[in-house]
């Protein structure tokens, strides 16, 4: 079983930056592939960023036009998004999941986390 608690967020204003961290219960954890998803009030949940299990391989929205980062920690269990030059309409719950295949699809994902608030204010 694969547990997944997000933090890291919170309010910011435009052109901030903020580091989400996600940490992973489990032992199998480099084995799956980790994504961040973002859901705002009224709207679908939406990919945002994706790693492979080595971290070779990474993924972005076309939106975010560079300014999001994520990256792994195997021997810690740990996924971040590092996330740059901050607009409001960043503004949601930003998700942490594991899948075991690489993917921008919400359904490859088995296991979420609880989610975190950013709030990025103009």
């Amino acid at each position: 079983q694969v547990h997944l608690v997000e933090s890291g967020g919170g309010y910011v204003q435009a052109g901030g930056s903020l580091r989400l961290s996600c940490a992973c219960s489990g032992r199998t954890f480099s084995s799956y592939a980790m994504g961040w998803f973002r859901q705002a009030p009224g709207k679908e949940r939406e990919f945002v960023a994706a790693i492979s299990w080595s971290g070779e391989n990474t993924d972005y929205a076309d939106s975010l036009e560079g300014r999001f980062t994520i990256a792994r920690d195997n021997a810690n269990n740990m996924v971040y998004l590092q996330m740059n030059s901050l607009k409001p309409e960043d503004t949601a719950v930003y998700y942490c999941a594991a899948s075991r295949g690489y993917s921008r699809d919400y359904y490859s994902y088995a296991h979420w986390g609880q989610g975190t608030q950013v709030t990025v204010s103009t």
